[in-house]
């Protein structure tokens, strides 16, 4: 308990602080719109009553100087002062349903930069039992009965574990424990950050994972949601490289709804930011855009690797080609996707896919790009959309029935452990 009050007391600081912040910055974002709209007029009525609007416009630009100023101030009071209230006994918001999810959304959005702005915010990636981060070294005694089969869920943008249990079901992890005896875990990490660097994170928690773990680890089954899906396929990409142990241990790879190939949402935005910046009365707006986290800008292409985006104009147009990481050999990937109407070649469905994936990049099959997923490997969910796809029973009856498969890769038992 004597942890729980600072950890708390920190956070809800962070918080309001933040929130202050980012009401300022709304309120200089708004004034620039309209100094730039007024310029504009202003210049207009130049033209036909001459220096005459000059002292209208000087007028006019000190009343809304000095508004915006009050307002943006009094954001700023505010922000600090609520960052100051005391407020012993409550819990701290990254342990609750609710606050993680605000957490999340915090660090989806610009969570690539919190690190600087509100440490406190940007946790590194931790495994989760009940809200609580867990050290691996420790979470096999926070489990009632310890297997040699682990099934990892791995969450997706602006999302933590607790949505893998939408609509108050049982997780897949839960319902895998029961039914076929794996183990479930869950992760939770701040999704702003690039997706490379989030696989890296996984990476380690997986190898001081399997190396504390009470007994020989024979399988492992990821199951990622969304970014979810790509963070696992590049922590085990990068383990592979490493020659890391326990990526032999791997046994499934299963993306749900994972933008393989890129998801068009942002991609719109990328070329929304640089139309909006081309004029005086928007680049507002484009600044506000360009602020979105290092995590979504790699959801353009689905980039896996550092070298897709380091040293390089993250506001260019025209980007370089990512590269294409391969599936890891003698692991089987499947894949899930969804349109939100009945029949995939719907029209509607073909533009929109889920609501957020096309099921060409979820499929990870393109026009000019394939990562090598097999169709007869996939499993297509009608008039779903994308966050159904992390709590759905036809989906549950398709990951058991990959979990049970005879393996089409077989492994002898001796070599999954060193």
């Amino acid at each position: 308990m004597t942890e729980q009050l600072p950890q708390s007391q920190a956070e809800v600081q962070a918080l309001t602080r933040l929130a202050g912040d980012e009401f300022v910055g709304a309120v200089d974002g708004i004034a620039a719109i309209h100094r730039a709209i007024s310029d504009r007029v202003f210049a207009a009525m130049r033209v036909g009553v001459g220096a005459a609007a000059d002292p209208v416009k000087l007028v006019h630009d000190a009343i809304t100087d000095g508004v915006y100023a009050v307002v943006g101030g009094t954001g700023f009071v505010v922000g600090e002062v609520a960052s100051a209230v005391q407020l012993p006994g409550v819990t701290a918001p990254s342990r609750t349903v609710w606050g993680a999810g605000v957490l999340a959304a915090i660090q989806g959005l610009i969570g690539d930069t919190l690190e600087d702005e509100a440490p406190i915010l940007a946790s590194p990636m931790t495994f989760r039992v009940d809200g609580a981060p867990v050290p691996p070294e420790q979470l096999a005694a926070h489990v009632a009965v310890p297997t040699t089969r682990l099934v990892v869920q791995v969450h997706g943008l602006v999302e933590t574990e607790h949505a893998w249990r939408l609509g108050g079901r049982p997780t897949y992890g839960e319902r895998l424990e029961e039914e076929l005896g794996y183990t479930p875990l869950y992760v939770r990490f701040n999704s702003g950050l690039h997706i490379s660097e989030n696989g890296a994170q996984l990476r380690a928690l997986l190898a001081r994972l399997v190396a504390s773990w009470p007994m020989p680890v024979h399988e492992i089954c990821l199951i990622g949601h969304s970014m979810g899906g790509l963070v696992a396929r590049s922590a085990c990409h990068q383990a592979e490289e490493a020659s890391d142990a326990w990526v032999r241990s791997v046994r499934q790879v299963v993306c749900l709804g994972s933008p393989h190939l890129g998801a068009p949402l942002e991609q719109f935005v990328h070329h929304a930011s640089a139309v909006l910046d081309l004029l005086p009365e928007t680049r507002p707006l484009s600044g506000l855009l360009r602020r979105r986290s290092a995590g979504i800008r790699d959801l353009r292409q689905g980039s896996l690797v550092d070298e897709d985006w380091r040293d390089l104009d993250v506001n260019a147009l025209r980007a370089r080609a990512v590269r294409e990481v391969p599936l890891i050999a003698d692991v089987d990937h499947y894949f899930v996707t969804a349109t939100i109407t009945r029949s995939p070649k719907h029209p509607l469905g073909m533009v929109i896919g889920d609501g957020m994936v096309l099921s060409g990049s979820g499929s990870g099959r393109g026009r000019s790009r394939r990562i090598g997923l097999d169709a007869v490997d996939g499993l297509h969910v009608p008039a779903a959309n994308h966050f159904s796809l992390l709590n759905h029973d036809a989906v549950y009856a398709a990951l058991r029935g990959w979990l049970t498969s005879a393996p089409r890769r077989a492994a002898a038992v001796d070599t999954l452990w060193p």
